[in-house]
């Protein structure tokens, strides 16, 4: 009995991480990581790391615009606010 309770403990832990990693970007940006909710649950770009990247480079990757990265670029002083409004308006534009 105790054996199966463990059992059930582990697949449920195992369930909350995978649901977690589904449902969440985590942003590295060398330091520490970041959060930023997904809008459907997937594994595209669910770990992702901003150093020595440009914020060009960032703002070009769909998801992530979406997610709102733009405004963490912003709040980690990798851009400026106006440049996060020229770069999303521009890739909103192409797609």
């Amino acid at each position: 009995m105790k054996t199966r309770l463990k059992q059930y403990l582990f697949i449920g832990v195992l369930a909350a991480a995978a649901y977690f990693v589904l449902s969440n970007h985590i942003i590295f940006d060398g330091k520490q990581p970041y959060l930023l909710k997904k809008s459907s649950l997937n594994l595209h770009y669910s770990f992702y790391s901003v150093t020595k990247k440009k914020p060009e480079t960032i703002l070009k990757v769909d998801i992530l615009r979406e997610a709102g990265i733009g405004d963490l670029l912003v709040e980690l002083g990798k851009m400026t606010e106006e440049e996060k409004e020229r770069f999303e308006s521009k890739y909103e534009y192409e797609n």
